[in-house]
């Protein structure tokens, strides 16, 4: 009975909204995980623990509708960004002690990209998704995370007007009281995105304009000048 009861611990885990901080820490590393560490990425809750991560990759509720990351829970970063990381989550948890930094995804091999582009290639979702035969994009370095705000008790994810990885207008940041007034995004939504790019910028993180969620440490041109993509 306790067996069974483990087991079903086990395989529900995935799908959990958000795992607690330092949940990676107990885990095995999987053969993903290791070969992350191989290239030189951390995880990031060894950095800060307080971190919490739901990979959405490792979820089938995703815009390719299928799990990518099917032995990885942890989410990883390139030493530099994961320093910056924590900082931001220092920066929120000083001017909000009750919310939380939840990572959604971080550094990804360039194999999943691949995936990811052909589920919108020749197709107007394209913009979205970086091509891996033009070097990929900063997720492709481990130096860009998908993120948003939670309560740090409960794990439950504040209004941001769409979920991560909507693909659209209403999650663009460059007409927001627009889409606000327009009744596209509530005024709530407003102050949750501002919050998040407010710390996120403060750690040195850039926001991309087309995702709310999305932070990039470097520029691609710095990227693929210094850095190594992940294999």
């Amino acid at each position: 009975m306790h067996m069974r009861l483990a087991y079903l611990l086990f395989v529900s885990l995935p799908l959990l909204p958000c795992l607690p901080p330092g949940q990676g820490e107990l885990a095995i590393r999987s053969a993903t995980a290791k070969s992350m560490e191989r290239q030189g990425l951390v995880d990031i809750t060894s950095v800060d623990s307080t971190l919490r991560v739901s990979l959405m990759y490792g979820r089938s509720d995703n815009f390719t509708g299928r799990i990518l990351y099917a032995d990885l829970r942890e989410a990883y970063l390139h030493p530099k960004a994961a320093k910056a990381l924590a900082r931001a989550q220092s920066l929120l948890r000083e001017r909000r002690p009750d919310l939380s930094l939840v990572v959604y995804d971080a550094a990804r091999p360039m194999s999943v990209q691949q995936v990811m582009w052909n589920a919108v290639a020749g197709t107007d979702k394209s913009i979205y998704v970086s091509n891996p035969r033009n070097g990929g994009g900063m997720h492709n370095y481990g130096l860009a995370v998908d993120l948003t705000l939670c309560d740090a008790a409960t794990g439950d994810t504040l209004d941001m007007g769409t979920h991560i990885d909507y693909m659209g207008r209403a999650a663009h940041i460059t007409d927001e009281e627009l889409l606000v007034r327009q009744g596209t995004i509530s005024a709530e939504a407003l102050r949750n995105r501002l919050l998040l790019r407010s710390v996120m910028r403060e750690a040195g993180f850039m926001p991309l304009k087309t995702e709310w969620w999305h932070f990039n440490l470097v520029s691609r041109a710095v990227a693929r000048k210094y850095y190594k993509a992940i294999r």
